[in-house]
């Protein structure tokens, strides 16, 4: 739901994204993007032989686990510093 410029809902209105997708006769499967077992899930049930497309919106959070960018756009683009790093490996290991 961000972009480079900033939150996508401020710059270009897509929701419903998946009733649109699903209007025009898609097989929609929406999930946590961070959750392995509903992505395992989503892609088990989206290769099952069908006449449609299927599509999978796996909603993330930019930056996911990292304090100090976890839903911050700015780091959309922005390279880690090797304190940042070290302060991210440290977080990972919690």
């Amino acid at each position: 739901r961000q972009i480079i410029l900033g939150n996508s809902e401020d710059c270009l209105k897509i929701e419903p994204l998946g009733d649109k997708w699903r209007s025009f006769g898609w097989n929609v499967f929406e999930i946590d993007g961070h959750n392995y077992s509903e992505i395992l899930a989503a892609l088990n049930k989206a290769k099952k032989p069908n006449k449609k497309p299927n599509l999978i919106i796996a909603n993330t959070v930019k930056g996911k686990g990292f304090s100090f960018s976890e839903n911050n756009n700015a780091w959309h683009h922005a390279p880690l510093s090797r304190s940042q790093y070290e302060a991210a490996i440290k977080e990972l290991k919690l």
